[in-house]
């Protein structure tokens, strides 16, 4: 049940960053709703996929569709008061980012993968619903933009799976303590990467930004 709160809240967070993308590309209210679904279900959708959970979470229960689409109409309706709030949607997404990779994780672990596996549908989970946005707004992904928003998100899933695995091995601490700790940490990284303006390393081509 802790896993499903989460992945719901996460989904909501998600969706409201999709809803606002659509606003700002003036799309009509269908198109806030479909860029809301995506970016709040394409990663666990991918994920469900990818590990054979079919069908995927999302369509098996009525709850991960009805959440996207109240973020959806929250944004039609409050938009002007949400972009002004960007700063705090950036948080948000922040903490759906950091929510999404251990519950992927942890599912992933659950249906029998190895860590590494584990760690990256983990980190897919994060970063899934952005990229489906960003392509769909015709935007280049966030992820590809130098910004500090994978890594953190595969940390946090590699720090999860593992703890986890000591778990297993007679570790005597309680499994929610290692998802919470392997969140904040990915949480954290996020957070002072954004306030930073930290990046990723880039090719030094001459004359790229940066260079």
């Amino acid at each position: 049940m802790l896993l499903v709160t989460l992945d719901l809240v996460g989904i909501f967070v998600f969706a409201l960053t999709g809803a606002l993308v659509a606003v700002r590309k003036e799309l009509d209210v269908f198109g806030v709703l479909v860029l809301a679904g995506a970016t709040g279900l394409g990663g666990g959708f991918i994920r469900d996929v990818l590990i054979g959970a079919t069908p995927p979470a999302a369509l098996a229960d009525w709850r991960y569709l009805l959440v996207p689409v109240a973020a959806g109409l929250v944004t039609a309706v409050w938009h002007p008061t949400l972009l002004r709030m960007e700063r705090v949607i950036g948080v948000l997404d922040a903490f759906g980012l950091a929510l999404f990779c251990v519950t992927g994780a942890v599912k992933a672990l659950d249906f029998g993968l190895g860590p590494l596996p584990a760690a990256l549908l983990g980190m897919v989970s994060a970063i899934g619903g952005g990229m489906v946005r960003d392509l769909l707004a015709g935007r280049v992904p966030v992820v590809f933009r130098a910004e500090l928003y994978a890594t953190p998100a595969f940390v946090g899933a590699l720090l999860v799976v593992l703890g986890i695995e000591a778990i297993d091995a007679g570790l005597a601490v309680p499994e929610e303590a290692v998802v919470g700790l392997a969140a904040a940490i990915c949480l954290t990284w996020r957070l002072l990467a954004m306030r930073h303006g930290w990046t990723a390393p880039r090719p030094g081509i001459p004359g790229s930004p940066g260079v």
